[in-house]
């Protein structure tokens, strides 16, 4: 006659399963026992005008009247911008004649920008005051067409 096809390890897991499946149905009595009930309303929550949770619900005298007209869906407009005078004013802070580049500092926001001898219109040197226009180079804006003052 043939063997059992139970294994010891067969049996432990199916134990484990079972056993599962008894905790599983106990927690869902318990919790069937402990719960208050009412069902809809006990589990509604309100918000309230500052945005905290609230279980009771809200005064309607409270109430806002939101005009839908008023809302305004996308990216509001902006207001037209004035002219900025691309023209910057500033002083040479550093420049290495030999390498060919330096850096200016703006008069009005006090911010360094790098300048190259290939965006200046004349000789300058360190202490010159200038003007200048910017533009987008590789890493951040650049000084160019600078000018003595």
């Amino acid at each position: 006659m043939a063997g059992s096809q139970e294994t010891y390890g067969k049996k432990e897991r199916e134990k484990k399963r079972l056993k599962k499946q008894e905790d599983k149905k106990k927690k869902a009595i318990e919790r069937k026992a402990n719960s208050k009930g009412g069902g809809l309303e006990n589990m509604l929550v309100y918000v309230d005008e500052f945005g905290r949770f609230t279980d009771t619900p809200p005064d309607p005298s409270q109430k806002v009247k939101v005009d839908a007209d008023s809302i305004e869906i996308g990216v509001p407009k902006r207001a037209p911008a004035e002219a900025i005078d691309p023209i910057h004013q500033g002083k040479v802070d550093f420049y290495d004649s030999s390498k060919g580049f330096g850096f200016i500092i703006d008069a009005l926001d006090s911010e360094r920008y790098f300048v190259h001898v290939s965006g200046t219109t004349e000789d300058i040197a360190e202490g010159d005051k200038v003007s200048f226009e910017l533009e987008r180079g590789q890493k951040g804006l650049n000084a160019v067409r600078v000018k003595k003052t």
